[in-house]
């Protein structure tokens, strides 16, 4: 777990070994500290350098740790951060790859630290609702000053190399090899005095406005956090090491770790990380799986349609340097698209280029506008990202299995519709895949990849891996109208639509659902996506618009209950942010700030008036019951459908791509932690009170799970079997 040996005649190289990425497990620890031990009484040593086997320094402790209820006993990873701190000889981090979290609080344990150009540091802890418990929110404020430690360790975001000698968190660079560098760093500075360079008896960097400084940085805080703790813990934890002596705040971040260790939210947002991790060991009913499939190598991709969806997934793939043949209609669609194509790359290589990284947007081969289809000729995979109109993608995919080599790989980016549909005008169906990319797509992770009827693993190997390229979390799922995520949402958006209709405001639901913890509520987002897009869909199923048979109900649709709501303030041209109005109001078309609209509440009077509804009062709680019980109510039909292979995907799919706050740990961890008999108590009663709704009605599989003594949502999948599977 540790290795010693002699980098110089007078430096100990100390090399943590614990693949892959050197985590800070109870054997690691032992195995530093005795090491450490050996360096300290040995003799002929002066200075010693600690580093990661496999080019990575270590990305911290390991997390299942956290979920053991001894942690804490020791060995700590405090005792081994003090015991580097306090030693006699000089201590160099030679950082490579990443040190985050325990990993960055060693390499504070040491007296110098020394950085690859293409490391990354950072305190994530709070990611998984926790805060830095060996030392880091005591040390790093001493090193990098209250505001830069306040920023990194509340919002657990990584520091490249070149940031963090500028903060002065590391204190040299390497471009080539890391340890030969921290070898002769050490050597210079094997007879200097340590006093100074103990971050322990550092005074923190003091600034004239530091109160005021505090003060913004709790609002800025408390306003990202939408009820998650560990941010305000964190930001309690470092100014403690502005309040107290150095001994004083680590008692006090001891305390509040702990706090945070045995919160419910600390056990969500765990969950939530090993979920998101579990989608890349998939397997399918056939056998087929991660491991037995291998993706095929992507050479040159092509994108067809430049819209707002088509821009971001060409963004994306260039920045994981796969060449793009990009394609549109016209010459006007062309150029607007690679202008702005053209303007997000330079946006992004100059972000890019500030944290010491590389994109040339303008190397030649990678990136290629064309009007001409035959350009496809022979690009390895195509993802189409037109319209959502089903005879034009056919129409495409007819034309692609005519021009693309016949090992093509042939995506769509759809939010709904039938892969097997479009799979069957080509000549090669299992080349097929749906690739449900989320807008903006350069800056959304979640990817859900539909396994359609004949899609071969290769194909899913392959996208799977690409799309891990892209910086994307892709998560397999089988093919339905709305997949996983947009089928969820569909009975969420149906409750807010009927709560409104019975008397609640379009902003006391929203007001409910962001103090659940969603950064914004169900109207603001239709505002923002654009209720036109919903009403597009609605048409193409005949639920609205010039195909629905005269005479219909308003109200009710094949016997269920219907709200024509939406369907109305489309007609009337209310778009949402686009058109300046749509459930609020805005000061002009584009405008971002929503407000109440006197226009919409006198509508919807006039409404409930026309079809006779008797207005009542909506309390907070029913309306949280209502949208997310019956989302959750559609998860249990998802996986009984075998649409998703398991509890994790469903909660990876709506933390990553529908704004569910991570840590509430997803829908389906929720209801576990709510009850399951809770949540079936509610929706029996609910759905008694309104039989016109199906999405009330309780699923078989809840009842199951309930009759079974509510198991816990990890032996979901046993007791489900594969027998329904469309994965």
């Amino acid at each position: 777990m540790a290795q010693y040996a002699k980098g110089a005649a007078t430096v100990a190289v100390i090399r943590m070994c614990n693949p892959p990425l050197n985590t800070l497990s109870i054997k690691t620890i032992l195995a530093l500290q005795q090491e450490l031990k050996h360096a300290n009484i040995d003799p002929t040593v002066k200075a010693v350098v600690i580093c990661g086997a496999n080019d990575k320094f270590s990305a911290g402790a390991d997390i299942k740790l956290f979920s053991n209820h001894d942690w804490g006993s020791t060995p700590s990873l405090g005792s081994l951060v003090d015991l580097i701190e306090k030693s006699e000889k000089p201590m160099v981090a030679a950082i490579e790859g990443l040190a985050l979290g325990g990993g960055l609080e060693v390499a504070l344990g040491c007296h110098y630290r020394i950085a690859h150009m293409q490391a990354r540091v950072g305190l994530p802890e709070v990611t998984v609702g926790l805060l830095p418990g060996a030392g880091g929110t005591q040390r790093l404020p001493r090193l990098a000053g209250v505001p830069a430690a306040l920023d990194i360790i509340t919002t657990g975001k990584h520091i490249w190399a070149p940031e963090a000698l500028k903060l002065g968190i590391i204190d040299e660079i390497a471009e080539e090899n890391t340890v030969e560098a921290a070898i002769r760093l050490a050597e210079r500075v094997s007879d200097q005095p340590l006093g100074a360079r103990r971050l322990c008896s550092k005074q923190i960097p003091r600034l004239p406005n530091m109160e005021a400084i505090i003060e913004e940085a709790l609002v800025k805080v408390k306003e990202q956090a939408h009820g998650c703790l560990a941010p305000e813990m964190c930001f309690q934890a470092v100014e403690a090491s502005l309040r107290l002596p150095f001994e004083e705040g680590m008692r006090k971040e001891r305390e509040l770790f702990l706090f945070l260790l045995s919160s419910g939210q600390a056990k969500a947002l765990q969950y939530a990380f090993f979920a998101q991790r579990a989608m890349e060991k998939w397997t399918l009913p056939s056998g087929a799986s991660w491991k037995t499939s291998a993706p095929q190598p992507i050479q040159r991709a092509a994108v067809i349609g430049l819209g707002t969806m088509g821009r971001g997934i060409v963004a994306s793939l260039v920045k994981a340097k796969v060449p793009v043949v990009a394609l549109e209609q016209d010459k006007n669609h062309l150029e607007l698209g690679r202008r702005a194509i053209m303007a997000l790359l330079d946006r992004e290589a100059l972000r890019m280029q500030q944290n010491g990284q590389a994109l040339d947007v303008h190397k030649p081969g990678l990136l290629h506008f064309t009007l001409d289809f035959s350009a496809l000729k022979d690009v390895d995979l195509v993802i189409e990202a037109v319209f959502e109109d089903m005879a034009l993608k056919k129409e495409i995919f007819h034309k692609l299995s005519t021009v693309c080599k016949p090992e093509a790989f042939l995506c769509t980016n759809t939010s709904c519709l039938d892969i097997d549909e479009i799979a069957a005008v080509t000549n090669h169906p299992h080349q097929v895949i749906g690739t449900h990319f989320f807008s903006p797509a350069h800056m959304m992770k979640l990817l859900e990849v539909i396994h359609g009827q004949h899609t071969s693993p290769t194909a899913i190997a392959t996208v799977m891996s690409l799309g891990k390229a892209m910086g994307k979390i892709g998560v397999i799922v089988g093919n339905c109208f709305g997949f996983v995520g947009n089928r969820l949402l569909l009975p969420y958006n149906e409750q807010t639509y009927f709560l409104i209709e019975e008397g609640s405001t379009p902003e006391e639901v929203d007001k409910a659902l962001v103090g659940f913890g969603f950064k914004m509520g169900p109207f603001q987002v239709s505002d923002l996506a654009g209720l036109d897009v919903g009403w597009r869909v609605r048409k193409g199923q005949g639920l609205t618009g010039a195909s629905l048979p005269l005479g219909t109900t308003p109200c009710l649709r094949n016997g269920r209950r219907y709200s024509p709501l939406p369907d109305f303030l489309c007609e009337k041209g209310r778009y949402g942010q686009k058109t300046g109005k749509g459930w609020y109001q805005y000061d002009k078309p584009g405008g971002r700030v929503p407000k109440s609209d006197p226009w919409l509440h006198s509508f919807l009077s006039d409404y409930r008036n026309t079809y006779n509804i008797t207005i009542r009062t909506v309390s907070q709680d029913e309306i949280l019951e209502r949208c997310l019980y019956s989302l959750v109510n559609e998860g249990f039909r998802i996986l009984s459908d075998g649409i998703a292979s398991c509890p994790e995907a469903i909660d990876t799919i709506y933390i990553n791509g529908y704004g569910w706050p991570r840590h509430r740990g997803g829908p389906m961890f929720y209801a576990s932690e709510v009850g399951l008999s809770t949540v079936l108590a509610k929706l029996q009663k609910y759905a008694g009170a309104n039989p016109d709704i199906p999405s009330l009605q309780p699923s078989p599989l809840l009842q199951k799970l309930v009759a079974l003594g509510s198991p816990p949502v990890s032996e979901w999948s046993s007791l489900m079997g594969s027998q329904n599977s469309k994965l």
